[in-house]
């Protein structure tokens, strides 16, 4: 939230195409003013709770538009250009991918040369947000480490993403077990249509950057910090 929200005071369109109780998405009120906020959720409880959330922060009911269904199956903002984009999508789902004729030719999936494999729909949430992009905008999503070396499909859309569209700013990798229900490690991918370093991707590896908490571990704030720093500097 912090990271898209980088040198903005104020932005006129927030999104998550996964957005859960929308949490995530109200979180980037608290680094710039938002104008607009745009979600879509499978769940239609967490979808409720979302526009619950949205009122009890005091989001007015004409400021953000919350939808329920499959964001990969039904796009429910089809023209929406967002200026700030992020997601927690759920790590390597299944979807119908090439199965669904409808996939095989949708904008969001078809210039990328080969369709996520129905095993692991990250690379589809990653294209699904970058169609949805604006020009001047800053998109961060949280993939599982797999998604930065998997061959295959992945591979290959990886390689459009990075030499073709030259979209891709910087990859976080974060500590294993952080988050509850899976043990294995996340990175966050930053993307920006319009970079300002477009020779370089920025790396920066805080694997190691955290506390024990139980049995999980813990993102402190000060590794938070230092991965801000290092990717602000």
């Amino acid at each position: 939230a912090h990271i898209v929200s980088t040198d903005k005071k104020r932005i006129r369109s927030v999104y998550d195409p996964t957005c859960g109780s929308g949490s995530l998405l109200l979180r980037i009120g608290d680094y710039a003013e938002v104008l607009n906020y745009y979600g879509q959720e499978l769940n239609p409880t967490t979808y409720n709770l979302a526009r619950m959330n949205m009122i009890l922060h005091g989001v007015p009911y004409h400021n953000f538009t919350i939808r329920q269904g499959d964001t990969l199956r039904e796009d429910m903002h089809a023209d929406l250009k967002a200026e700030a984009i992020i997601a927690n999508p759920p790590f390597s789902a299944q979807w119908k991918g090439d199965s669904d004729p409808t996939i095989t030719h949708d904008d969001r999936f078809s210039q990328y040369g080969r369709l996520a494999p129905k095993s692991a729909a990250d690379y589809a949430f990653v294209t699904h947000m970058l169609y949805h992009l604006a020009d001047n905008g800053t998109m961060a999503v949280v993939l599982p480490h797999g998604a930065l070396f998997r061959s295959g499909a992945e591979g290959v859309i990886r390689k459009y993403i990075i030499e073709k569209q030259n979209y891709l700013d910087a990859v976080i990798g974060l500590p294993s077990n952080l988050f509850y229900g899976t043990s294995i490690p996340a990175t966050v991918l930053v993307f920006k249509k319009c970079r300002k370093e477009d020779q370089d991707i920025l790396f920066i590896d805080a694997s190691k950057g955290f506390e024990k908490e139980g049995n999980q571990n813990k993102l402190a704030d000060k590794y938070v910090d230092t991965i801000f720093v290092s990717f602000f500097n």
